[in-house]
């Protein structure tokens, strides 16, 4: 089997939850953004919020993009590491269902979490406690299949932790020696500040094409306009997609920048938006779409994602739908 796109990041466990302002006040948690947490500290949040309903999702950021790639028809697969729990076990049961190939190693050990804590204006804030995801290493990336893929596509988030890093540059080190496509998603502005002299190698050498946001964009470069921005980038990296939140995005491609209308939806919950813009952008340039309208379907799907709680699409896209959200 050949991939479209094979994959590499954190397996998550994401547990969305309704809250409101005064939640977050009074646990100490800080508004909008992720933060990662030991075990004591995630079950103490959960425990806060026994009397609130849970949304269950097999995740991670990567996955979630991966997920999106299989629900538009494209072809998947994701390395990962779970462990040997309940948890895990749903994980593996999910991905496998979807069609997606699963590499993973299970070991004794807690699969990891994400509290997903969405407040009434549709923000999310995040408590992740990475479980054994964090132990993942270049051990456990399989030359043979990433070598089937089309791109090869990377978390940001993978480079906050030692092994970690060390199975994201052994992925991009085998697809590059087999002649696979680099993505690389910036994942979150915090990385930035420990990542930066390592994501301006990657981008100025074998990142193919580079998924930020704006204020990821801004960090990363210096600059305050987000056009700016991505020119600024894509003097080094080959192809550049940075979102807009609602104002859409750019791609740039070959020196020319296109500038991707948002679309416009009342939001519920913001959880997966970049990833599953990701996922349109990947899925329409291993599929035959022009970049531009791999952004555009990047826009459709993260609209589609926004309105609703989770980070996956509401029902898979068939290609004539596809077709038809491009008319």
């Amino acid at each position: 089997m050949k991939y479209d796109v094979f994959g590499v990041g954190n397996a998550i466990m994401d547990m969305q939850v309704h809250c409101d302002d005064d939640f977050l006040e009074r646990t100490g948690i800080e508004k909008g953004i992720m933060t990662l947490v030991d075990e004591q500290r995630q079950q103490a949040v959960l425990d806060a919020l026994a009397e609130h309903n849970v949304h269950y999702c097999s995740g991670g950021s990567a996955a979630n993009t991966i997920v999106g790639v299989a629900d538009m028809g494209g072809t998947a697969a994701y390395a990962c590491k779970t462990g040997e729990d309940s948890f895990g076990r749903r994980y593996l049961e999910e991905m496998k269902k979807l069609g997606i190939h699963i590499e993973t190693p299970q070991e004794a050990g807690q699969t990891g979490t994400c509290v997903v804590l969405i407040t009434p204006d549709a923000q999310r804030t995040m408590l992740t406690n990475l479980g054994i995801s964090s132990t993942l290493d270049s051990i456990h990336m399989n030359e043979a299949e990433i070598a089937k893929a089309k791109y090869l596509y990377v978390e940001g988030y993978l480079f906050a932790g030692g092994s970690t890093r060390a199975a994201a540059l052994k992925a991009i080190d085998l697809a590059t020696a087999n002649g696979v496509k680099v993505a690389l998603t910036i994942s979150d502005p915090f990385l930035i500040d420990i990542c930066r002299d390592q994501f301006r190698e990657l981008i100025e050498g074998p990142v193919d094409l580079l998924f930020c946001n704006e204020e990821e964009a801004k960090s990363l470069t210096g600059l305050d306009d987000p056009i700016d921005c991505a020119h600024a980038i894509h003097k080094h990296c080959a192809n550049v997609a940075l979102t807009l939140g609602k104002n859409g995005s750019i791609i740039m491609h070959e020196g020319e920048a296109f500038p991707v209308e948002g679309v416009g939806v009342e939001a519920v919950d913001t959880t997966g938006a970049g990833d599953m813009y990701a996922a349109g952008v990947l899925y329409g340039i291993t599929n035959g779409l022009s970049w531009q309208q791999a952004g555009h379907l990047g826009s459709h799907a993260a609209a589609r994602v926004v309105s609703q709680m989770g980070a996956r699409l509401p029902a898979p896209l068939s290609r004539n739908e596809i077709e038809e959200l491009l008319a």
